[in-house]
């Protein structure tokens, strides 16, 4: 018959076994986890910088067919004027005419300026949409924290180690004799023969 204290660390080291393979599983789980997370943090990363970018691109060209559509208002409208005052027979243009193509040309740069300005306020929007999107991807990823299966490995010896002499403290404070205890008693007992008479 075995002793209840080998007995119990038997029991003992077989759940430490078992503690141990289902930690293990545990962490390598943990570890896909944070691996597919960080992922799906990347892709939806990459899927808003794409959608920003395409904003900012519609943006830039609606401005420039707007830029494109001014310009040729303008000419249109200035050629119309010169062509009416060269048809009225005046070959030089006087100070009104030239207040009048001025007028055209300052209202046109305006509208150029008011065009620019905006583009220029959508441009660093989409520079803090960017950041936003990068921060948003660090605040979505988390931390990799690969498997350690020799941390576990040592944390179940030394829980199988406690239970073990934890065991040996009870039965100490019992009032009974441990094995290595036993085993001293009985060496002090028995006297080694030093010679033998023939």
């Amino acid at each position: 018959m075995c002793s209840p204290t080998i007995a119990l660390t038997v029991a003992s080291v077989a759940s430490a076994g078992i503690q141990y393979q289902a930690g293990k599983e545990q962490q390598k789980q943990a570890f896909r986890q944070q691996i597919r997370q960080n992922e799906l943090a990347k892709k939806n990363a990459v899927a808003r910088y794409a959608s920003a970018q395409l904003k900012i691109r519609q943006e830039l060209n609606k401005a420039s067919q707007k830029d494109l559509q001014a310009t040729l208002k303008a000419r249109r409208a200035r050629a119309t004027y010169l062509a009416g005052v060269s048809d009225a027979g005046g070959l030089a243009i006087s100070g009104s005419t030239n207040a009048l193509l001025a007028n055209y040309y300052r209202t046109e740069g305006k509208y150029r300026n008011a065009l620019r300005n905006n583009m220029a306020i959508n441009i660093s929007q989409f520079e803090r949409n960017l950041e936003a999107i990068q921060f948003g991807q660090e605040s979505q990823s988390t931390y990799v924290t690969p498997p350690n299966p020799k941390l576990l490995f040592a944390t179940q010896a030394l829980n199988v180690a406690n239970t073990y002499y934890s065991l040996q403290f009870q039965k100490q404070n019992a009032g009974l004799m441990t094995g290595d205890e036993k085993d001293a008693q009985i060496d002090s007992v028995i006297e080694p023969a030093t010679s033998y008479d023939i």
